[in-house]
């Protein structure tokens, strides 16, 4: 069974994190090969837990028209952009908002990137679970959701979203679960490239009626990802770089 070094919550500008998570995902695959080389080096994979100032950032696949502010706008509202390299399009991160990257090595774990996704899917859905809260799936749509009500004009919303990248099976990005944000700041993007009348964005907070700390969820987001992935857990370091 793989172990998994956790890295405890973090406040961390993106590119930072991005920085921090390239550096890991190196180490991870140098490791890798030198295994294949014959070299008696154990494998380290790495889960960290970060919040993030706000920022917009845009998928590879993404388009940029799907951002509704100028330059001058971002830089007059404090909010960083940065053009990177998962799937997906356009998302938001800021402060309220529990995200999570896992640099695993899937050749220890499993070798589908359709089924790491689901699995990324099954950790929020069952962390959702712990607060009474029925997360789905949406055919089409990657990330997690909550049902809409057409009886109440409640569109379907959006609680996690989800984007990956992959490079010799070693994994990078991950996943944003809403907790506590502030969703006015998704009003300035097109969330995910959807447009469609009948989706919106939401948070655990405004679907519970009542605020809610990343602290509060941290542990069983930890939790479920070793259950999921079938890992042992141990603590690591505060990130650094």
């Amino acid at each position: 069974m793989p172990t998994v070094h956790l890295h405890p919550l973090a406040h961390l500008p993106y590119q930072q994190a991005w920085d921090l998570q390239t550096q890991l995902h190196q180490e991870v695959v140098a490791r890798k090969l030198a295994v294949r080389k014959g070299e008696t080096v154990g494998q380290h994979h790495h889960l960290l837990f970060v919040e993030h100032p706000p920022v917009f950032t845009l998928g590879k696949s993404g388009s940029v028209d799907h951002l509704l502010l100028t330059e001058a706008q971002l830089a007059q509202q404090g909010i960083a952009f940065h053009r990177i390299n998962r799937g997906g399009d356009i998302t938001y991160h800021g402060p309220g908002q529990l995200v999570a990257y896992p640099i695993f090595d899937l050749d220890e774990f499993f070798n589908d990137v359709h089924r790491y996704v689901r699995s990324l899917e099954e950790v929020v859905i069952r962390t959702l679970a712990d607060f009474g809260l029925v997360g789905e799936r949406d055919p089409g749509y990657t990330g997690v959701w909550l049902a809409g009500d057409p009886a109440r004009r409640q569109p379907r919303r959006k609680i996690c979203a989800i984007g990956v990248h992959l490079s010799r099976w070693t994994t990078m990005h991950g996943l944003a679960l809403n907790v506590r944000p502030n969703l006015s700041y998704f009003n300035h993007i097109v969330p995910c490239g959807i447009a469609d009348a009948d989706r919106a964005v939401t948070s655990m907070s405004v679907e519970l009626g009542r605020p809610l700390e990343l602290t509060e969820v941290l542990p069983r987001m930890e939790r479920h990802f070793a259950e999921v992935f079938t890992f042992t857990p141990t603590k690591a370091a505060a990130p650094s770089i």
